[in-house]
């Protein structure tokens, strides 16, 4: 199986601006089939928008399973997939799973704005965030950017809500989207169907609702061979 990376403390001064970073998704963009329309544009199946695309529509460089500190729970409602959307409270205790995508710092730019339904085009200034580990962007949700730490030289972004998740009310995910978020983690190779399954179970919001047999039953019996 691969073997997850954690990323190394950020330098005391980082380079600014940087041309490429590793896109940390811990949400349906883990999952390639998804995360390729976030790149070229289009609506994907089932969703009820549409994405824009980016100005570089190309794949990632590379693709890694990542692990960040901090938690997974689920909140607010998506209109896309009728359910709890997939949060980060880098504060919390324990271990996000997830998959850095290597793009360049115009692309993550550009599914950033996608994700914050505001239209792509515009570069984010990145210092804030590079040197402090945080910045606001706004106050809604994947309106804050979080640095965790690096991987190979290259700074390690993601995006999540302002909030804890101890101040917000969790909700339960819908099964096409715990279908999306359990076939990125397994697409890795990093972690088997059972664990996985166990994984997002055990995530406020999904913890009461979902048991990890019945999120198991979702996994394509493809992703679940490959996985082991």
């Amino acid at each position: 199986m691969s073997r997850a990376h954690r990323p190394t403390a950020r330098p005391a001064r980082p380079d600014v601006p940087v041309p490429r970073v590793w896109y940390a998704s811990y949400g349906s963009n883990m999952n390639m089939e998804r995360f390729r329309y976030y790149l070229t544009g289009g609506r994907p199946p089932g969703a009820a928008r549409g994405c824009p695309g980016c100005r570089d529509p190309r794949p990632p460089e590379r693709s890694v399973p990542v692990l960040l500190p901090g938690a997974l729970y689920f909140a607010t409602l998506s209109p896309t997939w009728t359910g709890g959307r997939a949060f980060h409270d880098p504060e919390a205790e324990g271990v996000l799973w997830g998959r850095a995508h290597l793009v360049t710092a115009g692309q993550f730019s550009d599914v950033a704005a996608q994700e914050m339904y505001r239209p792509p085009g515009t570069d984010l200034d990145l210092t804030e965030v590079l040197t402090t580990g945080r910045a606001a962007l706004g106050p809604g949700r994947y309106e804050t950017l979080v640095c965790p730490g690096y991987l190979d030289g290259v700074p390690v972004l993601t995006f999540t809500a302002p909030w804890r998740a101890r101040e917000v009310e969790v909700t339960k995910p819908s099964a096409p989207y715990l279908r999306h978020l359990a076939a990125g983690l397994l697409e890795t190779g990093a972690w088997n169907a059972d664990t996985v399954a166990r994984y997002l179970a055990a995530a406020p919001g999904a913890a009461g609702h979902w048991t990890a047999g019945e999120i198991a039953e979702l996994i394509p019996s493809d992703l679940r061979l490959i996985s082991g």
